[in-house]
């Protein structure tokens, strides 16, 4: 699977190497030369890819038969370890409202993908729990979605790939702990 972005928003890059944003760059250098735009080589590049990858995850969930929200719910629930969450562990991880949760849940155990039960270990506490249709499709769209991402990261070679994992790493950890508070 190889994704090309449409030619209306993306030029291919000329003989030097340039992509759009180095145009986007140049063309705020003429309009605004106070500008340091630096991080735009950065900021838009990363847009321009997260658009891309976007575009590769709902091909794979469609693939699948699933809905992004559908692949995260169940995704959650796959990685769990025994296939079960409560509903709430699921929120943390899928970020979305109680309400939306129940929406959610409920849509799930209509397309008999998951069940929903009281905890064997708490009565008064619910479960979430794949079921084998469920399993089946957030494995299928999981071995989709890695050949894309796979697909879009080949150019870069091994070692490239290692070293932007590892930029990208070091720079979220950095915003992750200023947003929740650290330092």
């Amino acid at each position: 699977m190889h994704l090309t972005p449409p030619a209306a928003q993306t030029r291919e890059p000329d003989a030097s190497g340039r992509d759009e944003v180095d145009r986007i760059i140049e063309g705020w250098a003429r309009a605004r030369g106070d500008l340091d735009t630096e991080p735009l080589a950065v900021f838009s590049r990363i847009f321009r890819l997260a658009r891309l990858l976007e575009a590769a995850r709902r091909e794979a969930f469609s693939g699948a038969g699933l809905e992004g929200w559908e692949f995260d719910m169940l995704s959650a629930l796959r990685r769990s370890g025994d296939d079960a969450l409560s509903p709430g562990a699921l929120m943390q991880q899928t970020l979305v409202t109680s309400g939306t949760m129940t929406t959610r849940i409920d849509k799930l155990v209509a397309r008999s993908l998951v069940s929903k039960s009281r905890s064997p270990h708490d009565g008064r506490a619910v479960e979430v729990r794949l079921r084998p249709e469920g399993i089946a499709l957030v494995d299928a769209a999981m071995e989709a979605l890695l050949t894309a991402e796979r697909d879009l990261l080949e150019p870069l070679g091994e070692h490239g790939r290692g070293e932007l994992a590892r930029t990208l790493r070091a720079l979220l950890l950095t915003l992750e702990a200023e947003d929740s508070g650290g330092s």
